[in-house]
């Protein structure tokens, strides 16, 4: 039933007189689970990715009353979910006035609320609860106690109030009776402490607590949540067996299966548009490079798989691809910010700390890595753009190769002759789109390519893509520079870095897909 906000009943007599049913809580969440499936509305609206398989099994859990457990790598949307699940409870609920566990008026549990209704029966005064104060979460910790979760006895209260230990208005309760009637969340359950763990399992069977051993039990209405990690639950943690077998539902969690659903993701959580004047323009290759970045490190060598990859990093480092191209549309008054293929590198700061590798070693170590993913990412959508530069030669594509081959023959030509650009991140869109057009058949091969393209900005960062393209395919060569880079011959360049720098330092050949020390 749903009341006026401004009618709602004040006392219990009101409430007996309306034809309000209190439920228990997963009774409650079913109910309105229901209604939403009758009315085709969204279930957890702003979840990417889960249609078809994280959704659908956490709709079978909650219309089987199920307590539920979220396991999946880190940024996988585990504890966002589980607040979301708050939207399916009722706007409000009737509760005792001043109880501390919000006692059902119909069924008072603890000893303040039952006083309360004996004492002054239908005049017993109620108050309404929001969905979002029954909602409890604790991440767990190697220190977090039975005290935090259930309660303790507060020797204090006992003193001033003279009353026995065993006296239930002797206790302080712990954030799962106060949750009673709500929604209960511990984030990564592997971290609690195994004899913590044992203290939940009363609640998760029998539904009441019990405190310092005295006989205090009343029982409690919880719908309780649980996230962990695969990592965690293997490595730092464990979850006791007892526990794991009362949990009804194991739902797992995964990262997107494909980039159009990763930039989703992306796009709804970063931070795109900036509150300025400026106007924000991501191509739409910008960002399926910045996607397929974290798509190969879940599947690199190098990164430990264990600990995967999180969404936050093609987030981050989206945010810091704009912040650059923000801060040079800042310098040189331009009103327009269009990050350029230069600006991936200044997504390092937003990579570096989210990849664990598989061998840890200098601290320079990821970086490298970092940048090896950046230069695979733009050979991987390079060719979903332009002809492949490094198409094999065979019976059957002998006329295709060829043609790739051609396509970029007077680029490379161009720079076979001696000739060089060098690009920084402070350019003006006039030096930088000057610079580019030096490149003999660049903007040529580029528009002959992209029939989409509006403006000389897209124009201008997609020539660079080509550049940055070929360099990734091995057929020119980029040097990183103080204050930018560098594009020149191939050949001229592993000369000059054979005489000068032979055995300084380790490098990512890309073809072979291995690190040459």
């Amino acid at each position: 039933m749903v009341f006026n906000s401004d009618k709602l009943p004040k006392t219990l007599g009101e409430l007996k007189q309306t034809d309000y049913k209190v439920l228990s809580v997963k009774d409650e969440i079913r109910k309105n689970l229901v209604e939403r499936l009758q009315n085709k509305e969204e279930i957890f609206p702003g979840i990417i990715g889960y249609e078809k398989t994280v959704i659908p099994a956490i709709t079978n859990a909650v219309l089987a009353k199920h307590d539920i457990i979220f396991l999946g790598l880190r940024g996988q949307a585990k504890t966002k979910i589980a607040r979301m699940l708050v939207s399916l409870l009722d706007e409000n609920v009737p509760v005792i006035k001043g109880s501390e566990i919000n006692d059902n008026p119909y069924l008072p549990v603890s000893k303040f609320a039952v006083d309360m209704v004996r004492e002054h029966g239908d005049y017993t005064e109620i108050e309404w609860l929001h969905r979002e104060r029954r909602y409890g979460e604790k991440l767990a910790t190697p220190d977090v106690t039975i005290a935090d979760l259930i309660g303790d006895i507060d020797p204090i209260k006992a003193a001033t109030q003279r009353l026995h230990y065993s006296h239930e208005g002797a206790i302080h309760f712990g954030i799962v009776p106060r949750t009673n009637r709500g929604i209960f969340v511990i984030n990564e359950l592997p971290d609690l402490q195994p004899r913590i763990q044992v203290g939940l399992l009363n609640i998760m069977q029998e539904r009441d607590i019990q405190i310092r051993g005295f006989n205090i039990r009343f029982p409690l209405d919880v719908f309780i949540v649980f996230t962990a990690n695969p990592e965690d639950y293997t490595n730092r943690g464990n979850i006791i067996t007892p526990l794991k077998d009362r949990i009804d539902s194991q739902i797992l969690t995964h990262y997107p299966k494909s980039i159009e659903d990763g930039i989703k993701i992306t796009e709804s959580q970063s931070w795109m548009k900036r509150n300025h004047d400026k106007e924000v323009v991501i191509p739409y290759y910008i960002k399926e490079i910045i996607e397929t970045i974290a798509y190969e490190a879940r599947r690199s060598e190098f990164v430990e798989q264990k600990s995967g990859v999180s969404a936050r990093m093609p987030i981050s480092a989206m945010e810091n691809l704009i912040s650059n191209a923000e801060r040079r549309a800042i310098i040189n008054n331009e009103h327009i910010i269009f990050p350029r293929i230069t600006d991936l590198y200044s997504a390092l700061p937003g990579m570096t700390g989210k990849i664990e590798l598989v061998f840890e070693g200098e601290q320079e170590g990821s970086v490298k890595v970092s940048k090896a993913l950046i230069g695979k990412s733009i050979r991987e959508v390079f060719k979903k753009y332009f002809p492949d530069p490094l198409l094999k030669k065979s019976k059957r594509n002998t006329e295709e190769s060829l043609q790739s081959n051609d396509s970029y023959s007077e680029i490379v030509k161009w720079f076979e002759s001696g000739n060089y650009i060098e690009l920084n991140d402070d350019m003006s869109f006039k030096e930088y789109f000057s610079a580019l057009k030096r490149v003999g058949g660049l903007e040529k091969l580029t528009k002959k390519h992209v029939k989409t393209i509006e403006n000389d900005y897209e124009l201008a960062t997609m020539m660079e893509f080509v550049l940055d393209g070929l360099h990734n395919n091995s057929k020119i060569a980029k040097d990183e520079l103080e204050d930018g880079i560098s594009y020149k011959d191939m050949v001229g360049a592993m000369l000059y870095n054979k005489a000068t720098q032979r055995g300084s330092r380790s490098s990512y050949d890309y073809e072979s897909e291995e690190w040459n020390f």
